[in-house]
């Protein structure tokens, strides 16, 4: 049976105006309005016309870049890299040109997910998306859903440091070996001679979260060290600085804290000299992801480094066809360890 315009309508409780203003964009509709409009769309899987049912399968021009946050160094080299990447393979408009759109979520499930319905409706020519995911089994099914039926109509699925989906075997994926990039850290300093190691992770429902401090907590018991106190928050300075004077209270002999990311590491710099603490003389610190400005902070940041402009710049070419999917659709990315001047033996 043939969803209608009204059986949208119905579903999300507004008009057939309404519904026609959000889907044709013509027009502005309330922020919560145009979300239970296109969660209805989804729902009924609903085709805006018939002769656009006939071209179910065709693709646009169209290729939506989905990260967490735009101005994190992170996501923006890789996005910038996928652009450069998707324009590079176009041959002009008859030969594969695409438009690139990156669409910044802020980390929400929900924004996320619209994303996904808008890009659906628009028949994108591929999907790229960057970054860890939020590990909610009811997320991760809508999600799941949504990348089965983008592919089914055509478009092209690419995850970029973000582990599959479960039970989806559509996407190429190409995935951070973050698990042991963090082994390899906790490893580094444990070979100095720390003991007494804290921790600043990310979010804690976030897989990159969860596989780096699995693998900090991996080398720790191989080593028959106790782990030390863990605090966790945003991917960000702030989160960084707070939580320095949280591990220092728990453990005020701390000699040497492991930071989610070179973003947060910074707040632990910072944190630390506030406190008459030198670095890595009496705390030694240790970031993840090698950013740009880590080379040029003082001292210099000991790291592992991601590949990042390299993956975004695969993930583009795999959007657009360009690139051949790894064999069996994922494909691990190992991280490198760079050992700089923030880290060096206690004292003492």
């Amino acid at each position: 049976m043939t969803v209608t315009l009204a059986d949208v309508a119905a579903r999300a409780r507004v008009s057939p105006a309404t519904v026609s203003r959000v889907l044709n964009g013509n027009y502005p509709v309330a922020e919560s309005t145009r979300e239970r409009v296109l969660r209805a769309v989804d729902e009924l899987d609903y085709v805006l016309n018939g002769p656009a049912s006939s071209l179910a399968a065709a693709t646009s021009d169209l290729v939506g870049v989905l990260v967490n946050d735009i101005a994190d160094p992170f996501f923006g080299i890789m996005a910038s890299a996928a652009q450069s990447a998707i324009g590079e393979s176009a041959t002009g408009r008859g030969g594969g040109e695409k438009l690139a759109v990156v669409c910044n979520t802020g980390g929400s499930p929900e924004r996320e997910l619209t994303y996904l319905t808008l890009l659906q409706r628009q028949r994108a020519a591929a999907v790229i998306l960057m970054g860890g995911s939020l590990e909610d089994p009811e997320h991760l099914a809508a999600t799941a859903g949504k990348l089965t039926k983008l592919a089914e109509a055509g478009t092209r699925v690419v995850l970029c440091g973000r582990p599959p989906v479960s039970g989806d075997a559509s996407a190429a994926a190409l995935v951070f070996d973050n698990r042991t990039g963090a082994r390899l850290l906790a490893e580094h300093l444990l070979g100095l001679g720390h003991r007494r190691i804290g921790y600043v992770a990310g979010p804690a429902d976030r897989t990159t979260t969860r596989h780096r401090l699995e693998g900090h907590r991996e080398a720790l018991a191989a080593a028959g060290v106790a782990e030390g106190p863990t605090v966790h928050g945003p991917y960000d300075r702030a989160s960084g600085h707070a939580a320095t004077a949280e591990l220092l209270a728990r453990d005020p002999h701390l000699t040497a804290v492991v930071a989610a990311n070179d973003t947060v590491a910074l707040g632990v710099c910072a944190a630390l000299r506030e406190r008459g603490l030198s670095i890595p003389g009496d705390v030694s610190v240790a970031g993840f992801d090698d950013l740009p400005f880590s080379v040029d902070a003082v001292p210099a940041l000991t790291t592992v480094r991601l590949p990042l402009h390299e993956a975004g710049a695969r993930a583009g070419r795999l959007a657009t066809g360009a690139e051949e999917p790894p064999a069996g659709g994922r494909e691990t990315v190992p991280g490198e360890l760079v050992i700089r001047g923030s880290t060096a033996r206690p004292r003492g």
